[in-house]
């Protein structure tokens, strides 16, 4: 499935996913109350015996419940049902000033606890789990803190010496258990009848229809004294498409829907809508021109632009970069400078669970150290305000955000959540087209691109790396000054560098649009949203796609297939 995956190793990339649900209170789960018990008779055993102690233990389970189901021209192709519980455990020996969790300029701190537990509660199997992971990681973390000290002796000073770890109220609540109908039988009759319709073009050979639901519940416990216990549901449908021109460009686009449970999803006949969309446009980039690289005056859709911010602005402002030596720290040292335009501004917001009835991917309620969510203004008329912040201080910054997260079996950095950009220099989308072909005179240029869909995107933020980011655009639009139709062109992606690319926004459409996804970076795969109106770019810059040189298939369609 597509996804705003961010892949990191010094790189951050873009995908589809699931929309958040809602949640509601009710009693806390048993599971709670073997998670405290466990934790404080551990916490107690290694706080007298163990040399280094513990100063702060935290247990995390992640429950969830899943249906996949696929189908491609009227057959299903695969329907799975998973059920787990895994649990996470987070142990820091030291103190906060300094911990097992201190990042050093050669390596960084990694204690992944994956442990899979009992989806039942079954007190004495989830104890012995619990046990048995503490000692581990335990283990691990006071022979990082012994190498931590033994470094300093040798090492030069930081030029950030914030501590290691924040304290933060500890936090008491009981949210949602959520149950998951999803109707098998159901979906499945209903995507043989939705996957056969791509028979009618003859230009797709590979294509999916799939419905995915979920539910998930997370449960955290820590020695601070928290408790928490949140849940969602989510539910997608995902329509992919892929084709090969003649000169060998492998070509695909997609659609979806997303809501928070699969009754919300909608009806077959936009979903068919959808398909066929997809089927069209497929079929008009398999004959599509090829665009050479060029750099001018663009427009960026409001999905396209919200991709566009979290790779080249979103990941530059998380927190943890600012005081890891190996990261570019594009942003370090500019809280309260300008860093955007002056009309534009963003925000952070967890806590909206969806925009104009469109459903939000990254709502929260706590983060993944327990840290209540809240909305952050990042940029305020252009000039930068704060960083993303977890529960690792950075100089200046001595209390989380409520930005700390991560995949269960990951170590918890800071992240972006909703991203929301808003602009007070705005025009209808008419407008904005006209300004892009008024640019186009002014610069002598014969035409501009359209960028109307796109699939990801990834960055570089380290140091070692070119300070670059990538789009990768699925539906792209030639646009000329003479007025002329616009013309559906193939094989770019759009390349630049942050600074640069920012000073050339212009002016923005009045509508913001959504992009929901899951954003995989140092801590995981987490769920995001990007929201950003229609942006037009004075110079922008594409290059070439990558393909192969293989050929369509020699032979012709099956008999029978479509009309």
């Amino acid at each position: 499935m597509l996804s705003l995956r961010c892949v990191r190793t010094a790189v951050c990339c873009v995908i589809f996913t699931l929309a958040a649900g809602g949640l509601r209170a009710q009693q806390p789960s048993p599971l709670l109350r073997i998670l405290e018990q466990e934790i404080g008779r551990n916490f107690g055993v290694l706080k007298e015996k163990a040399d280094p102690p513990p100063y702060f233990l935290s247990y995390t389970v992640v429950e969830s419940e899943g249906n996949v189901i696929a189908a491609t021209m009227g057959a299903v192709t695969g329907q799975n049902h998973s059920n787990s519980r895994l649990l996470d455990v987070t142990v820091r020996v030291g103190s906060p000033a300094l911990d097992n969790y201190h990042r050093t300029a050669n390596d960084r701190p990694q204690f992944s606890s994956l442990v899979a537990i009992p989806v039942e509660d079954g007190e004495a199997a989830i104890r012995r789990a619990c046990w048995l992971e503490t000692d581990r990681i335990y283990r691990a973390a006071s022979q990082r803190l012994i190498q931590i000290k033994t470094n300093q002796q040798v090492q030069v000073s930081r030029d950030d010496d914030s501590a290691d770890f924040s304290k933060e109220d500890p936090a008491q609540y009981t949210g949602a258990t959520p149950k998951l109908s999803f109707p098998a039988a159901e979906w499945t009759n209903r995507l043989r009848k939705l996957s056969a319709r791509f028979s009618n073009y003859p230009g797709v050979l590979n294509s999916t229809v799939a419905v995915a639901a979920q539910r998930e519940t997370k449960y955290l416990v820590n020695t601070e004294g928290s408790r928490i216990q949140t849940g969602r549901t989510t539910a997608e449908i995902v329509i992919t498409a892929q084709g090969k021109a003649a000169d060998g460009m492998d070509l695909g686009v997609h659609e979806s829907f997303q809501a928070d449970d699969p009754s919300r999803l909608p009806k077959d006949e936009v979903i068919l809508a959808a398909i066929d969309k997809a089927g069209r446009d497929l079929e008009g980039l398999l004959h599509a021109p090829v665009v050479e690289p060029y750099i001018g005056p663009a427009i960026l859709s409001g999905r396209a632009a919200g991709v566009f911010f979290h790779e080249i602005f979103g990941h530059r402002i998380e927190g943890h970069r600012q005081k890891d030596e190996a990261e570019g720290q594009t942003f370090t040292k500019s809280v309260g400078q300008p860093v955007l335009p002056e009309f534009l501004s963003v925000i952070f917001d967890p806590t909206r669970t969806n925009l104009s009835g469109t459903f939000l991917n990254g709502a929260y309620v706590y983060d993944d150290e327990g840290v209540k969510a809240r909305p952050v203004t990042a940029v305020d008329h252009g000039v930068l305000k704060t960083f993303l912040l977890s529960r690792s201080p950075i100089k200046g910054f001595s209390h989380s955000n409520g930005h700390g997260r991560r995949q269960i079996g990951a170590d918890v950095v800071s992240r972006q959540s909703n991203l929301i950009v808003e602009s007070s220099k705005t025009v209808s989308d008419e407008r904005l087209k006209e300004m892009l072909r008024e640019e186009l005179k002014r610069q002598n240029k014969p035409w501009g691109l359209y960028f109307s869909r796109v699939t990801g995107g990834y960055t570089t933020t380290q140091r070692r790396g070119l300070q670059a980011f990538t789009v990768i655009p699925l539906v792209v639009y030639r646009v000329f000054v003479d007025g002329r139709p616009d013309e559906l062109v193939r094989g770019v992606d759009i390349v630049g560098t942050p600074l640069a690319s920012f000073a050339k926004i212009v002016a923005t459409s009045d509508k913001l649009e959504v992009f929901n996804g899951v954003c995989g970076a140092e801590s995981g795969s987490v769920p995001v949203s990007a929201s950003a109106p229609a942006i037009l770019i004075s110079e922008i810059e594409i290059q070439k796609k990558e393909h192969s040189q293989d050929r369509p298939p020699l032979l012709s369609r099956p008999l029978g297939e479509g009309n």
